[in-house]
C-alpha cells in the first residue's frame, strides 16, 4: 500500500476567517460537518478529487504545548498568480519565489491563523 498523504487538518483560531482564507486564496470549498467550528474540505473538482482535509479550530491536546504540524505543500498552475491570491486574501509570503531544478517554482506562506505552508508550481516531467 503505498504511503500517500490522504488527509490534512488546518488548525485555526478564527475557522471562518481561515476558511474564508482558503476558498478566496485556492478556491477551496467547504462543507459544514462534526462538531462546531469543524468543516470538511474538498480541494479538487469532480474529475479530480484531490486530498481530503479538514477545517477545525485549534486545539492543543498535549496540554500546554501548541499544536505542530507538517508544513503542506499545494500544487498550483501559476506560482506568481497563487502569491498574488495569497496576499490578497489576507496571507504573508514569507519565503519569496524560489527555483528548485527539476522541480518547480515555489513560495511559502503564512496563512491568517499563521500556520505555514507551500505553494508549487511543479515542472512538467
Amino acid at each position: 500500500m503505498p504511503t500517500n498523504i490522504s488527509h490534512f487538518a488546518v488548525q485555526a483560531d478564527e475557522v471562518e476567517r481561515a476558511r474564508t482564507f482558503y476558498e478566496d486564496a485556492f478556491g477551496w470549498t467547504f462543507a459544514q460537518w462534526g462538531p462546531p467550528d469543524f468543516y470538511q474540505i474538498r480541494t479538487g473538482t469532480d474529475d479530480d478529487p484531490g486530498v481530503r482535509g479538514a477545517l477545525e479550530r485549534r486545539h492543543n491536546p498535549a496540554g500546554d504545548a501548541p499544536l505542530q504540524a507538517y508544513v503542506c505543500t499545494i500544487s498550483v498552475d501559476d506560482v506568481d498568480a497563487a502569491a498574488k491570491g495569497i496576499k490578497a486574501a489576507g496571507g504573508k509570503i514569507v519565503y519569496p519565489k524560489y527555483h528548485i531544478p527539476n522541480v518547480g517554482w515555489l513560495v511559502q506562506f503564512v496563512d491568517t491563523e499563521g500556520n505555514v505552508a507551500t505553494a508549487m508550481q511543479y515542472e512538467a516531467e
